[in-house]
């Protein structure tokens, strides 16, 4: 890239916690936040909220009265968003952009107002303003009484990343000096769990691992939901207070057979990934996060996707997806968090009941991987500052 693009703060909000220490915890023990749960009518497996956080997002609803009618989509992300501003230290002078997206919104609140008006015949006033796909940003800007542009979007389970290519784009274009990328999901909600089990991809396992993202064996499809937020902080230049560098950045769009499909090979991960990587010797790409979603195509077809990139010298691969759920719109994000743990900590976290890997001795750069319906995908690249 032809500047530095700093990740200076990162914070998130999700089944793993939203302290860093605790988050590296967690990634460290080999087993799955995953439980069964009930969700209206169905019993299934999700990756939830930790109580501690739960009575944070009440604590918060409980703050001001304008945020007793938020969805918890908008307040995940206003907590994640409070913290990270608090570490990359800016403050109410400081001009910066928002942009948090999310694949599917005001999930609980959307459900609840449809409810209220298939019985009645009649909604409630905020119906309107607290579901629109804007709702996230720019409640976000009002609690962090922000200036700047605030975006939103939504571009299914890439959305995430796809908000850090717009604040990249707008970075590089010298329009914005700071922006704040992120995507929030609150997916555990009856209709959604509804509508992934009607694609026949939520999964029934009753082991210790209900989602098996990156089991290239598995003759079943495996994925589960979580919910959570994610959202970092960048800033143009270098600086010593920088987590990490994003070196590159790639999308690339499949054509379509139908509304969700992925070609077998996933064509969109190979324009992206080779996107992301411009010139750098592959040999220096040294992980990927993948997107790996549990299912039995969209793991492979990706995988088939990184060996056509790399031929027989694979990076290290993993996914987060097995321990905390497919969190949609907010994955890409809590995929970039787990690239940048590992990058600091110097340490590879592996997918426990996947096949044995080479290690490398060093991790100067991972790859990060997203993709939604419509074969919208989009690849970063993030090193060692």
């Amino acid at each position: 890239m032809l500047k530095p693009i700093a990740i200076t703060a990162l914070a998130s909000f999700s089944s793993l916690g939203s302290q860093p220490e605790s988050i590296w915890e967690e990634y460290l023990k080999p087993t799955s936040l995953i439980a069964e749960r009930q969700i209206g009518s169905y019993r299934v497996p999700v990756a939830s909220l930790p109580t501690s956080l739960q009575q944070m997002v009440v604590d918060l609803k409980a703050s001001d009265n304008k945020y007793k009618s938020l969805d918890s989509s908008v307040l995940y992300a206003m907590l994640a968003s409070r913290s990270a501003i608090r570490q990359a230290g800016w403050t109410e002078d400081d001009i910066f952009g928002i942009n948090i997206g999310s694949s599917r919104g005001a999930t609980e609140l959307f459900e609840n107002y449809h409810e209220e008006f298939v019985t009645t015949g009649k909604t409630s006033t905020l119906a309107s303003p607290t579901t629109t796909m804007g709702n996230i940003s720019s409640w976000v800007a009002h609690d962090l009484k922000a200036t700047g542009p605030e975006i939103s979007h939504s571009i299914t389970c890439s959305t995430a990343l796809h908000a850090l290519l717009n604040g990249v784009a707008w970075l590089r274009a010298g329009m914005a000096d700071k922006f704040l990328i992120g995507g929030s999901e609150a997916p555990l909600t009856p209709f959604t769990i509804a509508q992934m089990q009607a694609l026949k991809i939520y999964s029934n396992d009753q082991s210790a691992f209900p989602c098996k993202a990156f089991d290239l064996d598995k003759e079943k499809n495996t994925m589960v939901l979580g919910e959570g937020a994610g959202v970092i902080c960048l800033e143009m230049g270098r600086y010593d207070k920088a987590l990490a560098y994003v070196e590159g950045i790639g999308y690339a769009t499949d054509i379509l057979e139908h509304g969700i499909s992925i070609s077998t090979e996933a064509d969109c991960f190979k324009k992206s990934m080779k996107m992301a990587i411009g010139e750098i010797p592959l040999t220096e790409i040294d992980a990927i996060v993948m997107h790996a979603p549990g299912t039995i195509k969209g793991d492979l077809s990706e995988y088939k996707a990184i060996q056509n990139v790399f031929g027989d010298n694979l990076p290290m691969l993993t996914t987060n997806k097995w321990k905390i759920g497919h969190t949609f719109g907010s994955s890409g994000i809590l995929s970039l968090e787990m690239a940048v743990l590992m990058l600091q900590r110097q340490q590879f976290i592996a997918v426990p009941f996947a096949k044995s890997q080479a290690q490398r001795k060093t991790i100067r750069r991972v790859l990060v991987n997203a993709v939604g319906f419509g074969g919208n995908a989009v690849s970063v690249l993030v090193g060692l500052p």
